[in-house]
């Protein structure tokens, strides 16, 4: 793993796990977790469908909202991409707006977001694109901590962007207070929170955990100005059982356990400081 932190060029320290770093000096967090996206063996550990129904309601709610930021940034529109459009959900709320193409390397999740009709392009970004198509968009939404090769893609975010154009992030942040609560666990032991949060053993794991401090200090580093960021809710009622449910490591009574423990607590969560931020900087 390599010890040089992305956004600093700081030292980075031996973490909570073997696998697991962090930087001395801006926090920034990495994990040395190799994705095995079209791996049918690693697909066996997910249940696909579960997921889709326990995360679609509040991931719709917060692509409502941040296409109502982008909009405002970008009043007439234009083209966007999604880079790892899962089940193209922001695929159709975009679409309210601007002329959307969808990415998706995941062959099963594409082929069933492909039978929607909806227009998505099996493939990494950008490899996927043609060697002339630039948007004034580009859409990372819980896609770019899983991608090893950041400094790799945010090139190529430059090179694919229109004059003016935008990179919008959405993603987990390491001052959420689950995240937050994850690390404390482990100092009695308890790991598997911190590895659930790291999507640990999954297809498409975390390998990056950023807050939005040191991500933007990594935009600014990369001729990229940030122009606006904020958070988003992390966890809403509709769907959450089902959320919990879709790896399938827990029995029933833990995940009835943990269901009714979010829901009590969920007024109170909602005031703590949210573990999905987002960021939308402008090319440079």
């Amino acid at each position: 793993m390599n010890n040089s932190c992305p956004v600093c060029n700081g030292i980075l320290a031996p973490g909570i796990q073997t696998w697991h770093v962090e930087c001395v000096t801006c926090y920034y967090e990495k994990g040395d977790l190799q994705p095995t996206i079209n791996d049918s063996s690693s697909h066996e550990l997910i249940n696909e469908t579960d997921r889709e129904t326990g995360l679609r309601e509040i991931r719709a709610s917060n692509f409502n909202k941040l296409l109502g930021v982008i909009s405002k940034l970008k009043p007439r529109g234009g083209t966007l991409v999604d880079v790892g459009c899962a089940h193209g959900w922001f695929v159709e709320t975009a679409m309210k707006k601007f002329d959307v193409l969808g990415v998706e390397p995941d062959e099963a999740v594409f082929k069933s977001t492909a039978a929607k009709g909806l227009p998505v392009r099996r493939g990494y970004f950008p490899d996927a694109l043609e060697h002339s198509e630039t948007f004034d968009v580009v859409v990372f939404n819980d896609v770019i901590e899983h991608i090893p090769s950041i400094d790799n893609v945010l090139t190529a975010c430059h090179e694919r962007l229109n004059e003016g154009g935008l990179l919008v992030l959405n993603l987990p942040s390491s001052d959420g207070i689950f995240y937050r609560l994850s690390r404390l666990f482990c100092r009695i032991g308890k790991f598997g929170f911190f590895e659930r949060l790291w999507q640990k053993g999954l297809p498409s794991p975390h390998v990056h955990y950023f807050n939005s401090k040191n991500l933007s200090d990594l935009l600014k580093n990369r001729n990229f100005a940030v122009i606006k960021s904020g958070t988003l809710p992390t966890l809403g009622l509709e769907g959450l059982y089902t959320r919990i449910s879709y790896t399938g490591k827990l029995g029933t009574i833990s995940k009835v356990l943990i269901y009714c423990a979010i829901a009590t607590a969920l007024p109170i969560l909602r005031l703590l400081p949210s573990d999905i931020i987002y960021i939308v900087a402008k090319k440079n």
